[in-house]
């Protein structure tokens, strides 16, 4: 997987991992299928290509799914059937965040677009990129940006209400961050910290530290937060970019544990573990309680794994080949797998009214049902 990096002081360039560098090491081979659980594939739904930084929004039964040409589009989660389809007439580099009935994006020019059941209502530039989508709650619409500032907007108007700027390194990852909405807190990841905010006017209520910046220049110091997280009631576990995992008491402000850890894609969780995957194909459960590991599964090694998604007894991940692996939550064992159209997620499955929904870089949406 690329690094791909930003200046955030004026956003100067972006930096790349170079592609003359060392050979990709061979994925594993899958072998036969199990099938040791049924899944059935419930429905598709064409959407346009779609960058990796776009994220799949879900709201009761619906899923929202943003293009990178600019064209959002709303999916019924039970049939695939589109409820509606908007284009934005410009280039999406975050989103989508939505509370089923408010939709935001921010574009490749820099412009936060708020939209009402598919109609644009308002819009607003901003002073940097944003590569987190927002978070739309509460009648407000919160944004992450590249320079560590969080913002809020009034969701109806357009309104900047507050905004919160702290200082940090140089460089941010160029991919989606951290921030969501925890009870009356929001959250937001700050450089390799955990910050709570009050929502209504942006003051800093507690930061915890997932990870410390460590290294002699600005790339090796980089511990960006990535998302998704992985929470349970008050409990949000997030990982620092190719650091450490680590889970917060988001209610009392205070650091339960960090483990190092080296992957670049988010987590998730249920009660008992917290699940992600490792830059070399690594799957790995910590416990929740402590952060010790409770297992680790090296059968999808060097296949450029998705984030994962925990749903019942299974975490399932996608590949760079477009397939859809369900592991036993208990071991890592695989259980089944599934194929969707060759191409790689672009983020990790999501949960929407039962249906486990996966959308591919060549634009196409898969609702698979679990029996």
């Amino acid at each position: 997987m690329a690094i791909r990096l930003a200046f955030v002081s004026v956003v100067l360039g972006v930096l790349s991992a170079c592609s003359s560098g060392p050979q990709k090491p061979t994925p594993a081979d899958l072998g036969p299928n199990p099938a040791l659980l049924r899944v059935r594939l419930a429905w598709t739904a064409k959407v346009g290509p779609v960058d990796s930084g776009l994220a799949v929004k879900v709201n009761d039964k619906t899923v929202t799914v943003a293009n990178s040409e600019g064209v959002l589009v709303a999916l019924d989660a039970a049939s695939g059937a589109e409820l509606w389809r908007t284009a934005l007439g410009a280039q999406i580099a975050a989103g989508v965040g939505s509370d089923g009935k408010v939709s935001a994006v921010v574009t490749r020019a820099n412009d936060l677009l708020v939209l009402d059941a598919g109609r644009e209502i308002w819009r607003q530039r901003l002073p940097a990129p944003s590569f987190t989508a927002p978070v739309v709650a509460g009648g407000r619409v919160f944004l992450l940006t590249a320079d560590r500032a969080v913002t809020a907007f009034d969701a109806l108007s357009g309104r900047k209400l507050w905004n919160q700027q702290r200082p940090g390194e140089s460089l941010v990852l160029r991919q989606s961050g951290v921030l969501l909405a925890v009870g009356d807190t929001l959250v937001a990841g700050i450089g390799g910290r955990l910050a709570g905010l009050n929502p209504g006017n942006g003051t800093i209520r507690w930061e915890a530290p997932i990870a410390s910046p460590r290294g002699t220049n600005d790339i090796e110091r980089l511990v960006d937060l990535v998302g998704p997280v992985a929470r349970d009631g008050a409990v949000v576990c997030a990982r620092a970019f190719q650091a450490a995992v680590g889970c917060v008491d988001t209610a009392r402000g205070t650091l339960l544990w960090s483990k190092s850890g080296l992957g670049s894609v988010g987590l998730h969780g249920d009660d008992k573990f917290v699940f992600g995957v490792e830059s070399d194909g690594k799957v790995i459960a910590w416990r929740r309680g402590d952060g010790d590991r409770a297992w680790v599964s090296e059968r999808l090694l060097h296949r450029s794994l998705s984030a994962p998604l925990a749903i019942g007894r299974s975490v399932v991940v996608g590949d760079e080949s477009g397939w859809v692996h369900w592991l036993s939550r208990e071991d890592g064992s695989i259980l089944t797998r599934m194929t969707t159209d060759g191409s790689a997620l672009v983020s990790g499955p999501v949960l929407a009214d039962g249906t486990l929904v996966v959308a591919t870089r060549n634009g196409n949406v898969f609702g698979f049902k679990p029996e």
